[in-house]
């Protein structure tokens, strides 16, 4: 790890820093790798090899119905918990299904690094790579996740089934765990979910392959959707996860909570979803038939397996008393369609719920074919020389090429809020002295934010400012301002300043850390921590005028810094989110203009005002009668700072609607239903004649982008839509249909082109869940402009 420190007097304070090259352990060593075995390997045991579960000319179906069948009873049991047993006499292993792969390969039971492979790349945390608002990138993290989750497995030190992403809607900004999630709309969150999926598994989902060259359906690692569903608060004011029964419309499921779900099973092919431990209207969703079976399995059709959250069965019994029993809450949980319990509930008391006739033993056998599907589409069964992964290993983990990609995702979800007068980029060479103030100006760790692993190496903001920015140690003045981010004192705040009136230019790296948000561990404000806000004035205060002052902001949810947006003293602002192990790199190419800023907020800042609002409250549509203001820039009526979506750049971007039809004709009730699935069931008898319809009227809006500034960047094209009636009858204010990130040198222009099916993307959700197509004017919107479609 880099070391900083001032020598001499405080008030001509020497820096020296070196850039981290050694990864800091968060874990204490581990112990050699156990030997990687399976079942079905030629060098093993022969008469094993030789049974029909090993026999790679069936398909993994046969094989895993064969397996199944040459189980004990007890046996079974074992296998429906994350600590699966080893079954010796079969030549099964134990297996840990429990990993973690949000952000990177991450410290989790199934994952010991060490020996070859101590450490993984460290991206930044999902809510700043949403903000890229780029599928090619999300996809390609995913795809490094999978490759460095893969060559540590052929170390013999991780699992591969990864229990990521987290898909969940951020409703309210101050949940603790915004950080690990796409943000606050479903388009977005769904379509990262596909792309980062895909990544991430990167099977052939088509199923072309033969058995003979590895199978159908083959994975690189198995993800998982979470936490479904209606799952967005943790602890907050006497509830908790545990405890919380969210109660929830069907609007609003259909509308918003299930959407991500839906797309990651239907379209991402994910392999996995974990259900959470709150209720939804009463029931646990580990316990929900309609939920797991019907909806999950049956209507979005899931190819895998279903996973309780950590011990959410026994939450059943022991903490909010659904279950009476614990024979009753396993079986409410298995016979609702659950595989896996992440837990030991179900290796406790499957057997005795069988013994009392709770659970029927063909049951046990439907969670076990799901199961083993999974691990034999994984290739677990098959022996080193038949993997198609198999040569992946310490060289493919942590290379340039994935540590640039780290970098790569901070510079693009970086997010420019404020630039007065142009202010940033700093050109090198024109400021004698940069002063470097604040509680996470030298972080490490604290960028990597939390479910990450052991990073290549980092990268802090104050090493990047220096080594990256200035190049001369005696040009930089370091003071954090604070003790952490509580900045619980004021104690260090006149040294900050102190050394800020001495520089031509500041950069203050302000924000949080775990300490303030984080998983079971929802904010109470919205404010920055402690004396923050004192340190960020006083420091503006002292500087000569005219000389620049950055705020930088480190932080997963949103922020009120209302303040400084209008404190003309502080010219430029920089949301940074949790940026990874580079992140000191990003916003130093920032800073000093190698990168030109193009991200866009994956969620709406508010004003404190807003921690007026019940977190408890899971409504998303405003009630006028009570004052309640709605969640989200679809539906919120109240002020907002920044609102989703919003991002500044160093040049310049035009648009023009190139091409767009200006009336198309409603089809009918039935035809919509029918092109829209027909509400949350997703069940409807529909005539290719009514589905033809609904189809035919697609169209396509074209937009034209120019950069007309003399900097080339990234631009996020973002397409939204208002209803004709925006904001009445549940019908939201407006909403993001599609987006596209492109990159334009100064003066170049492209075309883009977006296709609209107005029988998804243009219906408003009724009370019932079933989408209906207004009649009237759709308003598009791009940046400034407008253009309106008359649906006759």
């Amino acid at each position: 790890m880099g070391s900083s420190k001032c020598e001499g007097n405080s008030k001509s304070p020497r820096l020296v820093i070196a850039l981290s090259e050694v990864p800091y352990f968060v874990n204490p060593p581990s112990p050699p790798p156990p030997h990687l075995s399976y079942a079905c390997d030629p060098k093993g045991d022969t008469a094993i090899s030789a049974l029909p579960f090993c026999d790679r000319s069936l398909t993994d179906e046969e094989r895993v119905e064969d397996l199944i069948s040459r189980l004990t009873v007890r046996e079974k049991i074992t296998q429906l918990v994350n600590t699966a047993a080893n079954v010796s006499r079969l030549g099964i292993p134990a297996y840990e299904w429990w990993g973690e792969g949000l952000h990177g390969v991450a410290i989790s039971p199934s994952v010991n690094f060490g020996g070859e492979v101590p450490a993984a790349t460290s991206f930044p945390q999902p809510i700043l790579t949403a903000g890229s608002f780029n599928t090619a990138l999300w996809n390609s993290i995913g795809q490094v996740v999978s490759t460095e989750g893969r060559a540590i497995y052929n170390q013999g030190r991780s699992g591969l089934t990864y229990w990521s992403p987290n898909i969940n809607i951020v409703r309210d900004p101050r949940w603790g765990r915004t950080q690990e999630t796409p943000g606050e709309d479903p388009k977005l969150t769904s379509t990262y979910a596909v792309y980062f999926v895909k990544g991430l598994q990167e099977g052939h989902y088509d199923g072309s392959q033969t058995p003979n060259i590895g199978g159908p359906k083959r994975l690189k690692i198995s993800a998982c959707c979470k936490h479904f569903t209606a799952h967005d608060l943790d602890n907050w004011k006497g509830y908790d996860r545990n405890h919380f029964d969210a109660k929830v419309t069907i609007q609003d499921l259909e509308d918003t909570y299930n959407p991500p779900f839906r797309s990651c099973v239907e379209d991402g092919r994910s392999s996995s979803l974990m259900c959470s431990y709150n209720r939804v209207n009463g029931v646990p969703t580990c316990a929900d038939y309609n939920f797991l079976t019907e909806t999950v399995r049956n209507t979005w059709g899931l190819d895998g397996y279903i996973v309780s959250d950590c011990d959410a069965v026994k939450v059943m019994h022991e903490s909010i008393d659904y279950a009476f029993t614990a024979e009753d809450a396993v079986a409410d949980a298995l016979n609702a369609g659950l595989d896996l319990n992440c837990g030991s509930y179900l290796s406790t008391y499957t057997q005795s719920a069988i013994g009392v006739g709770k659970v029927n033993s063909s049951r046990i056998d439907a969670a076990l074919y799901n199961l083993f599907l999974v691990r034999m589409r994984l290739g677990m069964f098959d022996g080193p020389t038949n993997q198609t992964y198999g040569s992946l290993g310490p060289g493919d983990v942590c290379s340039d090429a994935h540590q640039e990609l780290a970098v790569e995702a901070a510079r693009q979800g970086i997010v420019l809020l404020k630039n007065r007068n142009q202010t940033l980029p700093l050109y090198r060479g024109g400021q004698t002295t940069l002063a470097v103030i604040g509680p996470n100006a030298n972080a490490s760790h604290v960028m990597l934010g939390n479910y990450a692993g052991v990073p290549c190496k980092y990268i802090t903001p104050l090493q990047g400012l220096v080594l990256l920015g200035i190049g001369d140690y005696d040009k930089v003045h370091y003071a954090p301002g604070c003790l952490d981010t509580a900045c619980a004192d004021i104690d260090h705040i006149p040294h900050a300043t102190e050394v800020a009136s001495r520089a031509d230019a500041v950069v203050l790296v302000v924000g949080l850390t775990q300490e303030q948000e984080a998983e079971f561990h929802d904010r109470k404000t919205l404010l920055l921590p402690g004396h923050q806000q004192d340190l960020i004035s006083a420091v503006a205060g002292s500087v000569l005028p005219g000389r620049p002052v950055v705020l930088v902001v480190m932080s997963g949810g949103p922020v009120d810094i209302s303040f400084a947006k209008a404190d003309s003293r502080i010219q430029s602002i920089l949301w940074v989110g949790y940026p990874g192990q580079a992140g000191g790199q990003a916003i130093t190419e920032i800073i000093f203009g190698d990168h030109n800023p193009g991200g866009r907020l994956p969620v709406s800042w508010y004003p404190e005002m807003y921690t007026h609002i019940d977190m408890a409250d899971m409504r998303m549509r405003p009630d006028n009668s009570s004052g309640y203001p709605g969640r989200t820039y679809r539906f919120h009526t109240g002020p907002m700072i920044y609102p989703f979506g919003y991002g500044l750049s160093y040049t310049t971007f035009a648009h023009q609607f190139a091409s767009a039809p200006s009336a198309v004709t409603v089809p009918t009730l039935q035809e919509q239903m029918c092109g829209s699935d027909g509400g949350p069931s997703g069940k409807l008898l529909c005539s290719e004649k009514d589905r033809g319809t609904c189809k035919n009227s697609m169209f396509t809006v074209s937009v034209i982008v120019q950069n007309l500034g003399d900097r080339g960047g990234n631009h996020q094209v973002l397409l939204f839509s208002s209803p004709p009636r925006a904001g009445v009858n549940g019908a939201p204010l407006k909403q993001l249909l599609d987006f596209q990130s492109v990159y334009l040198s100064p003066g170049a222009q492209r075309e883009l082109v977006f296709s609209i099916d107005p029988c998804r993307h243009l219906s408003r959700v009724k009370e019932d869940g079933s989408h209906l197509l207004d009649a009237g004017a759709h308003v598009f919107r791009v940046g400034a402009i407008k253009h309106s479609v008359v649906f006759l």
